[in-house]
């Protein structure tokens, strides 16, 4: 459809039910068909009217089990989460691709040229350019298109703003270029490939499969090219536990380097013995090595390897008690993660800024707000950034006033688990 019939479907509620498969219903179908309005005005009042047109959405995601063992091809538990980037986007018959994201300049990038820009490095021209070349890599044709985008995944909140935004440009990409023949496990590694290569960022497959797959889903990512996806069918609204993000609002600038850190010092682990990755070592033959890899890669490689060998088992079995009712169970083994990742993966707070310790804090005081109830952890990438609780529905209230009272307002988001990836809604 053209501009003008989106704006026109929109407005009469003839695309509601396509929103609705995204959004739901109620205040929150409400919400998205302003959104999406918005939007597609502001695609045409920038860049003209379109003869074709689209709306798409790139989720945050947010990890549910498996801190920091997707880059050593371990098992992880993730989600979609019903915070996402929408984006009215139409192709414009160039190879330029404009970006508008709302409260940003505009960008525009020059898809003739794929080379990665060093001076890109950490942008969203970056990321639009590597997911174009990642689609190129793999035998895709791409070109210039206009889209314009408003987020509600807060940047440097911990879900993942980073993918979702590259799952958004896969998906426009796919639906424009591609006939829409990338199934959501392709724009995933396409958006991992844009992120390591274009944006500078060594992170695993897990951040863009959260986003693109959608619900809560299990992944084994032992074979990186071929990784097992189990969908979990649970339904965390009927837990009587609210899942919420505690965003830190801790700065993240110049943490590269601790989260490389990880991945370095696990792969010094395997390195030992003669493998790329913790998967590939049995546990056995690690912890008989221990006393030779103190020597040759330090205690702290050594624990953390540890973390990897506990956490990935880890994320397995909370799939497994989803799986069979058993949230308690879920529950206990989310707390074992969060200490693991506090005593052992050592992500909680960088040493080289001791006095930033906000994730630690967020952690204390959730704990004792909880009062031995629910679950919480370490999210995502850790050092700084956000904590996840599952918190009983009876503390939420009381919960969410502790929290925003340190962190400021706003600063206890509670989300729920969306059952679709990334999507061309229309």
């Amino acid at each position: 459809m053209d501009t003008r019939e989106l704006l026109k479907g929109l407005g009469d509620g003839s695309l509601d039910a396509r929103l609705g498969r995204i959004y739901g219903s109620g205040e929150e179908l409400a919400r998205a068909r302003d959104r999406a309005g918005r939007t597609a005005r502001r695609l045409e009042e920038l860049y003209g009217p379109h003869g074709e047109c689209g709306l798409f959405s790139g989720p945050g995601r947010t990890e549910i089990g498996g801190n920091h063992t997707d880059h050593q091809h371990g098992r992880v538990l993730c989600g979609s989460v019903n915070l996402d980037i929408l984006a009215a986007a139409a192709p414009n018959g160039t190879w330029t691709a404009r970006v508008a994201s709302e409260g940003y300049e505009p960008i525009e990038v020059d898809l003739s040229d794929l080379e990665p820009r060093e001076e890109e490095f950490g942008t969203t021209a970056g990321l639009v350019r590597g997911v174009a070349a990642g689609a190129v890599r793999r035998g895709y044709k791409v070109g210039g298109f206009d889209a314009a985008a408003v987020s509600s995944v807060l940047s440097g909140s911990g879900l993942s703003s980073s993918a979702a935004f590259e799952v958004l440009v896969g998906n426009i990409v796919n639906a424009f270029f591609c006939g829409g023949s990338m199934d959501p496990v392709e724009i995933a590694k396409i958006g991992q490939f844009a992120e390591n290569v274009y944006f500078g960022k060594p992170c695993g497959l897990m951040d863009q499969m959260g986003s693109s797959v959608g619900g809560a889903v299990g992944i084994d990512f032992s074979d990186l090219e071929n990784p097992v996806i189990t969908p979990v069918d649970f339904d965390f609204s009927g837990s009587g536990h609210a899942l919420c993000i505690i965003d830190t609002r801790s700065d993240h600038a110049d943490l590269t380097g601790d989260y490389a850190a990880i991945t370095q010092e696990m792969r010094a682990v395997a390195g030992h013995f003669g493998k790329g990755f913790l998967r590939e070592v049995p546990e056995a033959e690690f912890r008989a090595a221990v006393p030779e890899l103190r020597r040759e890669c330090g205690d702290r490689a050594v624990i953390r390897a540890m973390h990897f060998y506990a956490d990935d088992a880890r994320a397995a079995m909370e799939a497994e008690a989803l799986k069979n009712r058993d949230f308690e169970g879920f529950l206990r083994l989310v707390n074992e993660s969060g200490l693991s990742s506090e005593t052992l993966l050592q992500n909680i707070w960088s040493p080289s800024d001791p006095q930033r310790q906000a994730v630690t804090l967020a952690l204390a005081a959730g704990k004792a707000l909880l009062g031995g109830r629910g679950a919480i952890r370490v999210h995502g990438g850790g050092f700084a950034g956000t904590v996840q609780a599952f918190v009983p529905e009876e503390l939420v209230s009381s919960f969410r006033a502790g929290i925003d009272g340190i962190f400021g307002a706003g600063a206890c988001h509670i989300l729920r688990i969306r059952p679709t990836g990334g999507a061309a809604i229309i």
